[in-house]
Order: C-alpha cells, then structure tokens, then sequence
C-alpha cells in the first residue's frame, strides 16, 4: 500500500471498506478532488475507452470524461454511483469491484483507481483488470495524501487518523500482468474552512468505523487543535496542501 499505517488482513480491509457503502452524499461534499495533471499524465495517447475502478461520487471519472474519453464508472457501493450517475449522466455506472467487474475482455484502453487500491486484493484485481484491458492497456493508481511534510498537517493528519504519511520510496503493489509501473507526483492545496476539516475527518473509515465515544474524542480534538492551539476562526479560510500520487503500468 502507498497510504501510510499497518498492513491490514483481508477480512479487516473488507470492514473498513464496508464503511463507505453509503454516505456518497457527504463522502462527494467534503471529499477533495484532484488535480487534471493526475489524469493527464496516465491516461495514454490515443485512449478512446475507459474504466474508473471503486469511482465512488465520481471525482477522478470528471477528469476522464473531461479529456474527452468514453468512460465506465464501477463501484460496489449502490449509494456512491448514484451520487455519480446524477452528477455524470455521461458515464455508464454498474456496480461490481476490482476483483470482479463483470466486464468483457480487451474493452478498455485505461483502467483507473483512484483512493481505492488499498480496499482491494492487489493481486486479484490486478488479474481481473488485465482482463478488461487492451494490450498494452494503462493500469492507473491514484492517490490524494495530506501533505504531511507541513507541521500543522502532519499533527491534524495523526487526529484524523489519516494514515497519510508519504514515503518516497514505497510503490503500490500489482500483478505480474503488468511491467514498467512509474510515478509521479502532483502538489497543489484546497481551500477549507475549520468546519470543512471537521467534515473531513467524519469521512474518514477510522472515524466511520468507531463508537460513539471515540468520534466524540476525535471532534473535541480538532475543536482544540484547530480553534485554540492554531487560533483560527469559524469560518476562516484555510489553504490545506495536498500531494496526489499518480502511478501507472502497461498490460504485459
């Protein structure tokens, strides 16, 4: 995985993957989008058709339609693809997963995940997404972390529970199916509010997944970290730097 935090087993990705079943509504508002270098940079020349793998709302399939591609958005989330199907009526939305996408052989020339590759089996979905692709299709990784080389995000990245530490020299894991995988980084910030962060960190699975008691624990820490350790007002505007970690490898 390239987000930050302890491995997790199988059964235990699967829960906390469970926690974004529904909730596409708040999950599409707070959430951040990213950057169009990110898709610039692994969609491939001459790609007409592509798959969004675990698209969720539909933030990274706005770039791929954006760039003028034919686009099939997969998610298992029902919730999730209706936020995106309203927003993006020009993307065919089905459910299904990496590991399972239901989809003919050799029908893609791009296939992207977008902060969805530490939800699946690297190795299963790898098979399936060769599959689906072309040869010499792109397999496309993304990610947004919280720029945590800033002091004060690093510390609001440790209440959230982000796990999002960026380690330079950690690559994502994929199949044999595919070869040459390379990255690249995009830096850029988002405008937000203190109550925008509080969202955020409602977003999260950590915060999802727990009692009621450690989201109360989580809120009153950002309350204190945000209005009286960092002294911001209600409603100030804050510049919130991001990195999004692109990653992209050819069908073997």
């Amino acid at each position: 995985m390239v987000r930050g935090g302890p491995k997790l087993d199988h059964g235990r990705r699967r829960e906390l993957g469970q926690s974004f079943q529904d909730g596409g509504k708040h999950y599409d508002k707070v959430r951040p989008g990213y950057p169009a270098e990110s898709a610039r940079w692994l969609v491939p020349a001459g790609a007409r058709d592509a798959l969004d793998v675990g698209a969720g709302t539909g933030k990274f399939t706005d770039l791929l339609l954006a760039l003028g591609l034919s686009v099939t958005a997969v998610d298992p989330s029902a919730d999730m693809l209706a936020q995106l199907s309203a927003q993006y009526p020009a993307a065919a939305a089905l459910r299904g997963t990496a590991e399972a996408t239901g989809l003919d052989d050799a029908s893609f020339d791009v296939v992207s995940v977008a902060q969805a590759w530490h939800w699946c089996d690297a190795l299963a979905a790898s098979t399936e997404l060769a599959r689906v692709l072309r040869p010499h299709g792109t397999l496309g990784l993304v990610w947004n972390q919280l720029d945590t080389s800033v002091p004060w995000v690093h510390r609001l990245s440790r209440i959230m529970h982000a796990g999002d530490v960026y380690k330079p020299g950690q690559r994502p894991l994929v199949g044999p199916e595919f070869e040459g995988l390379e990255g690249h980084v995009t830096r850029w910030q988002e405008s937000v509010t203190p109550a925008d962060l509080m969202e955020l960190a409602k977003s999260r699975s950590y915060y999802l997944r727990a009692n009621e008691q450690t989201r109360a624990k989580v809120l009153a820490n950002l309350e204190w970290y945000l209005h009286e350790h960092l002294g911001h007002a209600e409603g100030e505007e804050l510049s919130l730097p991001y990195l999004t970690l692109s990653w992209r490898a050819v069908r073997a």
